[in-house]
């Protein structure tokens, strides 16, 4: 059903806005311009990207621990296994 809405939705609104002409259009571009180049949702846009930015780089350093201990786990399998013939055999 949120398919068929949304669908709907998109067709009124097309229908909607090719009625209203190119004039209405520039008024919405205008007030657009005007929203988001209001010093409050500049604010709100540096906030924002810059409370991403530190989420990246904490998720980053994450992966990049994760990665540092699989690589030391498959090094200590490796070095663990230098003394065997490889066949899993013992003689």
């Amino acid at each position: 059903m949120s398919k068929r809405s949304f669908v709907l939705g998109v067709g009124v609104g097309y229908i909607l806005g090719a009625r209203a002409g190119r004039q209405r259009y520039e008024q919405i571009v205008e007030l657009w311009h005007q929203v988001t180049g209001s010093a409050q949702v500049q604010g709100a846009t540096d906030k924002t990207k810059d409370a991403a930015s530190a989420g990246a780089r904490r998720g980053l350093t994450v992966v990049q621990r994760g990665v540092a201990k699989a690589g030391e786990a498959v090094r200590e399998r490796l070095n663990r296994g230098e003394g065997d013939s490889g066949n899993g055999y013992s003689r």
